[in-house]
């Protein structure tokens, strides 16, 4: 099967450019990566042009105009752009371990999605990462939470992810794996959501109502998340109302999704950057 990374990013060319350089290590290479930019300014698109020079596999940048946080139809215009059989979901602060690409598609089953975890970095620690590109944090590491999230056993996460889970659980679309055709299903995420949070797990209900499981993937698939201060004040989102419509409803596929930019995409591709380059 094919396999499309789709790489979120608003603003922070840095830690997108770390993100990135994690790709060329992997074991076992992303057919193609596809930047769903949220309206970055000018320095993300140059960034990309430089780094599409030397880059192993097709670069695609998908930008929309900065009119606030809608994180929702940024994404959708990637997968619409994507062409992978297999998608799989980052955030640009995520720094992949070598196998991250691998790990997910060795789980990748059909009838359901599959959730991964982070590693969270201290603002010291990301600034190490953030010099050196290659580092990574270990499971003793000092300046890293949620441990065990580096911990890599291949032999154990296949019992965790057996024991599994039937509900969404833990949602968050930092690093998740969908079947491309799925999400198409769904209609992807629902655009009636913008500012801060909820998306996807709306997303995750709709999946469980269609009858796809979420599945966890522990210790393996493992990724590391650049420290920043989150844009969300607490707990709560102007989205929740619509999660809770979503839920009460049990509905499958939203109104205003994907399938508003199937047909720009097809019509006209996104460009392979490294032709420019």
């Amino acid at each position: 099967m094919t396999t499309s990374l789709v790489i979120t990013t608003y603003n922070w060319s840095d830690a997108l450019a770390a993100v990135l350089a994690s790709v060329g290590r992997q074991t076992r290479l992303p057919d193609e990566v596809i930047v769903a930019d949220d309206g970055s300014r000018a320095d993300t698109a140059a960034m990309l042009a430089a780094t599409a020079r030397d880059f192993p596999v097709p670069l695609r940048h998908s930008w929309q105009e900065d009119r606030g946080f809608r994180v929702a139809r940024s994404r959708n215009r990637a997968i619409a752009a994507s062409g992978g059989d297999y998608v799989l979901l980052l955030d640009g602060d995520m720094v992949m371990h070598p196998r991250f690409v691998a790990d997910h598609l060795a789980v990748a089953a059909p009838g359901g999605f599959v959730q991964g975890s982070r590693v969270l970095t201290s603002p010291a620690f990301r600034d190490r990462m953030l010099a050196d590109p290659a580092m990574r944090p270990g499971v003793s590491s000092s300046g890293i939470a949620r441990r065990r999230n580096a911990l890599r056993l291949p032999l154990l996460s296949r019992v965790v992810m057996a024991a599994g889970r039937a509900t969404p659980h833990a949602i968050k679309t930092c690093n998740q794996g969908w079947w491309r055709a799925d999400l198409l299903r769904l209609n992807g995420f629902d655009e009636r959501m913008q500012g801060w949070g909820r998306e996807d797990e709306e997303l995750a209900w709709r999946a469980h109502h269609a009858g796809l499981a979420c599945r966890q993937l522990r210790y393996a698939g493992l990724a590391f998340h650049l420290h920043h201060n989150e844009r969300h004040q607490d707990g709560a989102s102007a989205n929740d109302a619509y999660l809770a419509q979503t839920r009460a409803q049990r509905s499958v596929r939203c109104e205003r999704g994907i399938d508003q930019h199937l047909c720009e995409f097809a019509n006209r591709p996104l460009a392979d950057l490294r032709a420019d380059g």
